[in-house]
């Protein structure tokens, strides 16, 4: 069995291959590329891949592009299919609905209608990131914070445009500097189960007074002190849910642990436009008693 200095240069390895995938999913992603990117002989690279990650790579990396272009199907509604299908790297559209229907178990017309995002979970829960997320929770002592919210209710889509108006009021009001305030994010429900005009979202900045009076409605809030489980998501907040399901289906249950009659949140540790997508960071917190 390899040493644990050898286990961590191998792991490490993969770790680029993956963010690598992730970056240039339009690109060659072919296992000779991929080979090279890890630095592994390509004779030996698609069998260390499988057994890393625990899909194929030309799996993995058509279950990459099909969940990209679920998301953008989904949310963007300028995206066509004749679009998704070139991104996700088909020759046609039939041949992407196929692989679409194959993996989600509808037509891609279907999902941009009536996304079911349970199915795309199942379809995402690689072994690979469920044994990472599994081994890197961690059990805190959260200390409890007052917050500015903005209470953003109705698709998740339309989140950013919430997002949006609560930096106006940043900018405008000067009371949570995002230089020097923590900036938080709390779901009441989880999206792929609310209806999409019940969804509720509290967009939040840390403060250390009152909120003033304000035309954008937003308010003071607090979350409240207590024992968490946290979890590090890297990439795309599109894909949290991916880093969130682990922890309840895999850690949670053999932990021994209960959770505490309070949603999760999130603290955005990447708020710099500067930083890649690939690279952002947000820790996750699940309250427990």
């Amino acid at each position: 069995m390899p040493d644990a200095p050898t286990q961590t240069a191998y792991a490490k390895r993969f770790t680029v291959v993956l963010a690598y995938i992730d970056a240039n999913l339009e690109g060659d992603l072919s296992v000779k590329t991929l080979s090279q990117v890890a630095n592994f002989s390509e004779f030996h690279f698609h069998r260390q891949f499988t057994g890393y990650v625990g899909v194929p790579v030309s799996r993995y990396v058509q279950l990459m592009r099909l969940r990209r272009a679920a998301h953008r199907l989904s949310t963007l509604p300028d995206h066509s299919v004749m679009e998704a299908t070139l991104d996700a790297g088909f020759e046609s559209p039939e041949a992407f609905s196929r692989a679409f229907k194959r993996a989600f178990g509808t037509s891609p017309g279907a999902f941009r209608k009536a996304p079911d995002w349970s199915v795309w979970h199942t379809v995402f829960a690689i072994p690979h990131f469920s044994r990472s997320i599994t081994m890197q929770v961690r059990i805190v002592d959260f200390p409890g914070v007052q917050v500015a919210a903005l209470d953003h209710r109705g698709p998740p889509g339309l989140v950013n445009q919430s997002v949006q108006r609560f930096i106006q009021w940043r900018q405008q009001s000067g009371q949570s500097p995002v230089t020097s305030s923590r900036t938080f994010g709390i779901p009441y429900g989880n999206p792929d189960t609310t209806p999409p005009e019940d969804f509720h979202f509290a967009i939040c900045g840390e403060i250390r007074e009152a909120v003033a009076p304000n035309e954008f409605n937003v308010r003071e809030l607090s979350i409240p002190a207590g024992r968490c489980a946290v979890v590090r998501h890297t990439g795309s907040t599109d894909h949290i849910g991916e880093t969130i399901y682990p922890v309840y289906r895999d850690w949670l249950p053999a932990s021994g642990e209960e959770l505490r009659d309070h949603p999760l949140f999130f603290e955005y540790l990447s708020i710099s436009p500067e930083t890649p997508q690939e690279q952002w960071q947000t820790d996750i917190y699940v309250p427990l008693r």
